[in-house]
């Protein structure tokens, strides 16, 4: 059994999230102990662990709470967390293919600012040094 100081720290949570996410109904299955602390089980972990996943790719609550409840529900609901699963994991390659196309430009301006410095140039293309450029040519 863990405490929620625990998981937080064994799945990298704040434990402010986890009481968060516990009273928002993520984990139906928490119990609490004669001192009224939550206690999570390894079985939790496994629903703190794809409550964090859903999340991490910005699924709302509501829908994460959606999924929990066909969870519940049972094998009678594979077909549409099935779908949920495969809606959030398109979802996430999208935000992979986003942080890609940053990570290029974040490269290019890298190598940029590299040769900038190596070279002693000037930056020409800051909108400050070009707007001092215009200024010289008025």
């Amino acid at each position: 059994m863990y405490t929620i100081k625990e998981v937080a720290d064994k799945m990298d949570i704040s434990e402010h999230t986890l009481r968060f996410w516990a009273k928002s109904g993520f984990f139906p299955f928490v119990k609490r102990n004669e001192n009224n602390i939550r206690m999570f089980t390894d079985n939790d972990l496994e629903w703190v662990r794809i409550v964090k996943c859903l999340r991490g790719v910005g699924t709302e609550n509501k829908a994460i709470k959606h999924y929990i409840d066909l969870c519940i529900i049972g094998d009678s609901t594979i077909s549409d967390r099935y779908e949920i699963i495969k809606d959030t994991k398109k979802k996430a390659e999208q935000q992979m293919n986003d942080l890609k196309r940053q990570l290029d430009l974040l490269d290019y301006k890298e190598k940029f600012y590299q040769n900038l410095i190596k070279n002693k140039l000037k930056d020409n293309w800051n909108p400050m040094n070009r707007l001092e450029q215009d200024d010289a040519a008025v």
